[in-house]
């Protein structure tokens, strides 16, 4: 390999780099702190399941020889992002990346099919969803954010959707049978989430831009997670690759956000999506 080249690929490594993942545990909380590691970086896994970061941790360590790290997280409460983050500097000594994974995600079953239409939609469920996904980054990233733009800058990465670009089609949700008033649907709030996420993002790439914060989203499409085989053909129908994501596929693009490599990035969002939006 040339020098040039070597050059290059030096940009994505996160070699010396500590990165915190709120939601580190759950299923692409795991693999965001995995592909940190396997660019050299250090995850830190932060989830309000203690054990479950603990151990999501301990594996990451073992099998990228990283000193990966756990911390107990509620995103939604201002106290303990405070506390993280002193935990994080105290064995770390410094942060600098935020991926604000962490999302409650409302499932089209829920209470029942017919409680997820907007009409039936619970106040209590509105106020939940969105103080964990949209709330809680807001949280986080004033904690985390002001730390790295009043010690040098640094990156913050929120994981959307699709979903927060495009509207849901609902056709996919369908049940044979149901009269329409029963129909199940995509909740509203995973697109009011997503969707805020992605203005969130132009919100703070703007304000902390001299600050050296960079501030980007990723747009990731569905992933292959033991869906049931008729939703996933109704699914893939709407996807020009004509399939979804293996939960590994968005790796390489949360590397590059967080690293060097999307050094004149900021304020963007970064589809991953097999082409669904294009439809």
């Amino acid at each position: 390999m040339s020098a040039p080249e070597r050059k290059r690929l030096a940009a994505f490594d996160l070699s010396g780099r500590v990165i915190l993942i709120t939601g580190g545990s759950g299923l692409l909380g795991v693999e965001h702190a995995k592909a940190i590691a396997d660019a050299g970086g250090t995850p830190v896994i932060a989830d309000l399941r203690a054990d479950a970061a603990e151990d999501c941790a301990a594996s990451i360590a073992r099998e990228y020889d990283v000193p990966a790290s756990a911390v107990e997280l509620d995103v939604t409460a201002s106290s303990s992002c405070q506390a993280a983050l002193q935990s994080v500097l105290a064995r770390h000594g410094r942060l600098d990346g935020l991926v604000n994974n962490a999302a409650h995600n409302p499932k089209v079953e829920g209470k029942g099919l017919a409680a997820s239409r907007f009409e039936n939609f619970a106040l209590e469920d509105w106020s939940r969803d969105l103080a964990v996904g949209l709330t809680g980054a807001f949280l986080v990233s004033q904690v985390f954010g002001a730390h790295m733009a009043a010690h040098g800058g640094g990156v913050i990465v929120n994981i959307a959707s699709d979903l927060g670009v495009i509207a849901p089609d609902q056709r996919i949700y369908r049940r044979p049978g149901l009269p329409e008033s029963e129909q199940p649907v995509k909740p509203v709030t995973y697109s009011v989430v997503k969707g805020g996420l992605v203005m969130l993002t132009k919100y703070l790439a703007t304000y902390w831009a001299e600050q050296r914060v960079r501030v980007n989203a990723l747009v990731p499409g569905g992933v292959y997670a033991g869906q049931p085989d008729d939703f996933v053909a109704r699914l893939t129908n709407l996807i020009p690759l004509g399939r979804m994501a293996n939960r590994d596929e968005y790796r390489a693009a949360l590397v590059f956000l967080c690293s060097d490599a999307s050094s004149y990035m900021t304020g963007s969002n970064l589809i991953v999506d097999g082409g669904r939006t294009c439809w």
